[in-house]
């Protein structure tokens, strides 16, 4: 003989099945900062589509060294390693090294925003100038230790570069990037600064720039394409006039 079925429950109209709660793994919390990160990395994949992402929560990021790279090279130039970086808002910085794992020999804060820079490199070729006078009182000086400069960008005039040396941050960005050729990303502030910034994390971009020095009164730092199928998305030239 069947064994009967269980009645049917009828809900009451003040009564409602319970809400199930959201699982950790899908908190509204982690969700939004996942969908910000995906934002942020395709962002940066428009600005620079031939840089590869560096993933920037690995305290020693991988290495990217490859033929490719080294194929680009303007001759006569000297090949050297530079960094630009800053939180979006503020003004960027540009370091250069004569490898990812030497001091910085130039430390330059130029008076254009990160973000801004980045866009403009996005959307085409970037020239910036920077201009001093000579002086006739201390004709010894290198071009590059000049303390400060005029600067333009695009032909625009857009304020001063300021030289200095370099600053614990400034140690701190080359030392969590000494592993990385060439690059683009974001570092949590608090992994430069020790603490998290006001002003969100840190923007960088590390490529290789070739020095060609036309005299003791010019020479010109060229980022080089690391696609090796075009020539420099950005030219920094030093001139003392």
């Amino acid at each position: 003989m069947p064994t009967p079925k269980p009645p049917p429950v009828l809900l009451t109209s003040d009564q409602s099945p319970t809400r199930q709660q959201p699982s950790p793994k899908n908190s509204p919390s982690k969700s939004k900062s996942k969908s910000k990160s995906a934002s942020l990395s395709k962002w940066f994949r428009s600005v620079f589509k031939s840089f590869p992402i560096i993933n920037p929560t690995c305290r020693m990021p991988i290495s990217l060294h490859g033929n490719r790279f080294n194929d680009n090279h303007i001759h006569g130039g000297k090949r050297m390693t530079g960094t630009l970086f800053g939180t979006r808002k503020s003004r960027v910085n540009l370091v250069i090294q004569e490898n990812p794992k030497c001091l910085p020999t130039l430390v330059l804060e130029l008076s254009i925003p990160t973000e801004k820079l980045l866009q403009d490199m996005g959307s085409g070729l970037v020239r910036i100038a920077l201009e001093c006078e000579k002086n006739s009182s201390d004709k010894k000086t290198k071009l590059t230790d000049e303390p400060i400069w005029t600067m333009y960008c695009n032909g625009r005039k857009t304020g001063y570069g300021v030289k200095r040396e370099p600053t614990d941050d400034d140690l701190n960005v080359v030392q969590t990037l000494h592993a990385v050729s060439m690059g683009a990303g974001v570092l949590p502030s608090e992994t430069v600064m020790g603490s998290p910034s006001p002003d969100g994390e840190l923007t960088y971009m590390r490529a290789y720039f070739d020095r060609v020095v036309g005299s003791k009164d010019s020479e010109t730092y060229y980022m080089m394409n690391p696609d090796g199928n075009s020539g420099p998305e950005l030219s920094i030239f030093f001139v003392r006039i």
